[in-house]
């Protein structure tokens, strides 16, 4: 079927809709069919196959490595085996920003409401099987990805489920964040036109500002122009990690829960009206969860030279001709009940 003009897959049960997009292997809508909500980001400009997708034709997503990322973004994309901007060389390689697989096309099977995709990520010598499937009770969603190294070499590998929120689900100062970090930290360069004071340390919520001030991360901002990226380590003491959003006008509750070994990290970036090129425009509202095997976006080389950060990986090792796999499970529904610490889901 079409999805905003993209070959999608999708499956669903009295609950929930869930779309799948053909290139790109994005989860590009949870559909909450009783509040006709999905809590899910659609950007304000058109989509394009990547496989389309020509500089030359279509400058209107910018002339960068990140453009043919861009022009096909939807919901939720896989980031492997990079997690930020390619070097120089491999941009001028074919890499994009956050890798492969999220350009990619899939080969997506459908079996009795569950969906298999994979892909072969030739310039990186990888393959990726996603498993998809909706559980008994009708609100979750579980999935299971393996990652095979095709090479004869142990490798470092960035991998980040870049979890993208979006309106109607995302409302000014309403909608609300729930998350088990223990360490923070505001991304260490600036990062567009943010009021976060580059590299300071934090605890959960309360992010330092440059004029001395906190921003509250537990709310979406209030702002009329707003932007930003934080880093947290998930409690190492807790086997299972999640996020928790809630939408308090239509209780609607939208969680993910993974293990904490698999992605120790989560990047919660910020992107509202403040990006002013193309194809942002001033119009996109959308923010991140970004949970993975490292805390900041940045090249492949910046994610070795660093190494660590309070004293956690900031990377995983793919050994030669291997594979390893993670789990994570998606939860939507209504709730009337919402304990900003303790958000039972």
């Amino acid at each position: 079927m079409k999805f905003h003009d993209r070959e999608a897959i999708q499956i669903e049960n009295k609950k929930l809709r869930l779309t799948v997009l053909k290139e790109g292997g994005h989860i590009a809508e949870i559909l909450h069919k009783d509040s006709g909500i999905s809590p899910l980001w659609i950007p304000p400009w058109h989509s394009l196959e990547p496989s389309q997708y020509d500089p030359k034709l279509h400058p209107e997503y910018g002339l960068n490595g990140e453009s043919k990322l861009l022009a096909g973004i939807m919901g939720h994309n896989l980031c492997l085996d990079l997690f930020g901007p390619p070097s120089p060389e491999e941009e001028a390689a074919g890499i994009t920003v956050h890798g492969e697989s999220s350009v990619a096309p899939y080969s997506i099977d459908e079996h009795e409401g569950k969906l298999r995709a994979s892909a072969t990520l030739p310039l990186s010598g990888l393959t990726i099987v996603r498993e998809i499937n909706l559980d008994a009770d009708g609100a979750t969603i579980h999935v299971v990805e393996t990652v095979e190294n095709l090479i004869s070499l142990d490798r470092p590998i960035g991998w980040t489920q870049h979890v993208t929120l979006g309106q109607p689900f995302l409302q000014p100062g309403i909608t609300q964040f729930v998350l088990p970090a223990v360490r923070s930290r505001v991304f260490e360069d600036q990062f567009g036109d943010t009021e976060l004071r580059a590299g300071a340390d934090f605890s959960w919520p309360a992010a330092p500002t440059r004029q001395g001030n906190s921003i509250d991360l537990s709310h979406f901002s209030c702002e009329r122009k707003s932007a930003g990226f934080t880093t947290h380590l998930m409690d190492p003491t807790v086997p299972t990690s999640f996020f928790a959003a809630y939408l308090p006008p239509e209780q609607l509750l939208f969680g993910c829960r993974w293990k904490q070994k698999d992605f120790p990290w989560l990047g919660l970036w910020e992107e509202n009206r403040s990006r002013q090129t193309t194809p942002w425009n001033g119009e996109a509202v959308a923010l991140g969860l970004e949970f993975g095997v490292s805390p900041f976006p940045e090249t492949r080389r910046q994610m070795m030279d660093r190494g660590r950060l309070f004293d956690v990986p900031a990377y995983r090792w793919l050994p030669a001709r291997s594979r390893i796999s993670a789990a994570y499970s998606f939860t939507l529904r209504q709730t009337k009940t919402f304990d900003l610490q303790n958000p039972a889901f």
